[in-house]
């Protein structure tokens, strides 16, 4: 899986002379792909893996490569966020809380070098328009960008007029969403809504070779995901056509997401909380995983998503707003290095949720994993803290120590 095409140094070297220009060698640094290898060095041509060796020495006199020693890091792959309000979310406290539109440095500082974006409650002001704009802003500032078509509305608001053709014309739109469910700001979508939303997804998905899953936003009701089973039990789409999110919002949905997963389906945690949430109930995300892992869900059905820039409203019994605070993009590995240091999950199989299983799930298929060929899209870690140290997408360091080296246009 891991194995080179070039057999030893004097081949890189051969290589080499092919006319690339881009190259940096990472040296002396342990590596997570996201499973452990063990000390590599990395050789990256211009914004691709190109080598992962035991040792890479650097062919003087030949090549100029940017030489990094990454001594006393570990080297993880660049982490996927799956649902981030990349223009801002709805205000559902009116007009003056619409939240603002994530920054780049938001995203390189906490390690995230893929993104896709949503819009959740607001399908009006927020567009599909904007949202492949502000995609393509972000993919021109140094990472990478996809979006859902879609917002909670059913009918789903496209960019085309239809779903299908959404997916199959245009590049960025791999999938549907957040369409909301189990929630008083829904449009209450009916089974044989749901289905053939599912089925244009699973259609426009295969004609253009895009995952085409549905993204489905689960509020607070006990319903549940009862209108997704529904669907998968009255009709031909695989539970696996669904994504849904938020399923650690409570005790009672957690517990309908185990059920979920047991019978094949996907489950999302969602990173970003406050206090008064996880005192109400709401299951903190390292303890999710661990939870879901020893309910016998297996790892590649789970993931985190940080629903970053997304209000967290607080509604009382009667659906009046009390309050609202912000989703954070650094909440996504956060959640992940508490699940280590915390909860005692191994760190190549903590990664995984954030890394490997986003990157199946949505057919992403040079992201999530640090193989040769693929985007070299990398973080540091410090051995010791876990922490975010240094960052790579698409070849290009973004931040170093801890700091931004790439800033967004207007920051």
């Amino acid at each position: 899986m891991h194995s080179n095409p070039y057999d030893d140094e004097k081949d890189i070297v051969l290589f080499l002379g092919r006319g690339i220009v881009m190259l940096t060698l990472i040296k002396n640094g342990e590596v997570f792909a996201p499973e452990y290898l063990g000390k590599k060095d990395l050789l990256i041509v211009n914004d691709k893996i190109g080598y992962i060796l035991g040792g890479i020495g650097k062919p003087e006199g030949f090549v100029d490569i940017e030489v990094i020693d990454a001594a006393g890091k570990l080297i993880v792959p660049g982490f996927i966020d799956s649902h981030v309000h990349i223009i801002g979310g709805g205000g559902e406290g009116s007009y003056k809380t619409r939240t603002p539109e994530l920054q780049l440095t938001e995203a390189t500082l906490a390690g995230v070098t893929t993104i896709v974006g949503v819009i959740g409650t607001d399908g009006t002001t927020r567009t599909m328009a904007g949202l492949i704009a502000k995609a393509r802003g972000l993919e021109e500032e140094g990472i990478t960008c996809f979006v859902q078509t879609g917002s909670y509305q059913v009918p789903v608001k496209t960019l085309t007029g239809k779903i299908e053709d959404d997916l199959i014309l245009v590049d960025k739109i791999i999938g549907v969403g957040e369409i909301a469910i189990a929630d008083h700001r829904s449009s209450q979508p009916t089974c044989e809504e749901l289905a053939k939303i599912a089925s244009a997804a699973r259609i426009g998905g295969m004609l253009s070779g895009k995952a085409g899953i549905v993204n489905v936003h689960v509020g607070d009701s006990k319903d549940h995901l009862k209108v997704i089973e529904q669907v998968v039990e009255k009709t031909d789409v695989p539970i696996k056509q669904f994504y849904p999110t938020h399923i650690n919002r409570n005790p009672h949905l957690f517990e309908a997401g185990i059920k979920f997963a047991l019978k094949g389906g996907y489950v999302d945690f969602t990173t970003s909380s406050i206090p008064k949430f996880l005192k109400e109930g709401e299951v903190k995300c390292s303890q999710a995983l661990r939870r879901m892992l020893e309910a016998g869900v297996d790892i590649s059905r789970i993931t985190y998503t940080s629903d970053a820039q997304a209000s967290l409203p607080d509604f009382d019994a009667n659906g009046e707003l009390n309050g609202l605070k912000i989703g954070r993009i650094s909440s996504l590995y956060k959640e992940v290095r508490d699940s280590v240091l915390d909860e005692k999950i191994p760190l190549e199989v903590a990664l995984r949720v954030i890394t490997q299983n986003p990157a199946a799930i949505l057919k992403l298929k040079n992201k999530g994993s640090i193989e040769p060929g693929k985007d070299a899209d990398f973080v540091f870690l410090n051995k010791d803290t876990l922490e975010v140290d240094t960052v790579f997408a698409m070849g290009k360091m973004m931040t170093q120590n801890g700091k931004a080296v790439v800033k967004g246009t207007f920051e």
